[in-house]
């Protein structure tokens, strides 16, 4: 084995990151994560469908929090389609709640995809 500086186990390379230096990496991301999840769940997205006659609104926690009809397009003889739209936009705003989370967390972990995040 040559001399030379002991590399950490589990990192290649090692570089110059210690054990502690890597506990108080974690702990800021882990610190900065808990803010982000805090901020989700006040920030909203929303989506439409049917042209705009139907709208909804949830948080980045996929909470529904709004959903507003167009007068208009209410049909007591095609309730079926209203449904429909009512879903398709609700799907929708939770589709963009999840490109949110993901542009956020993008931030946290500088793009590092961590498994059960």
């Amino acid at each position: 084995m040559s001399k030379g500086r002991r590399m950490p186990m589990g990192i290649p390379g090692g570089g110059n990151m210690n054990k502690g230096n890597m506990m108080k990496q974690v702990q800021k991301m882990q610190k900065q994560m808990e803010d982000m999840q805090k901020e989700l769940e006040q920030k909203e997205v929303e989506a439409t469908a049917g042209g705009g006659a139907i709208k909804v609104k949830v948080t980045g926690k996929k909470a529904l929090t709004e959903v507003k009809i167009n007068p208009e397009v209410v049909d007591k003889d095609d309730v079926e389609m209203l449904e429909d739209m009512i879903v398709a936009a609700i799907n929708e705003a939770f589709r963009k709640a999840d490109e949110m989370t993901e542009n956020e967390m993008k931030k946290v972990t500088g793009g590092l995809n961590i498994p059960g995040l």
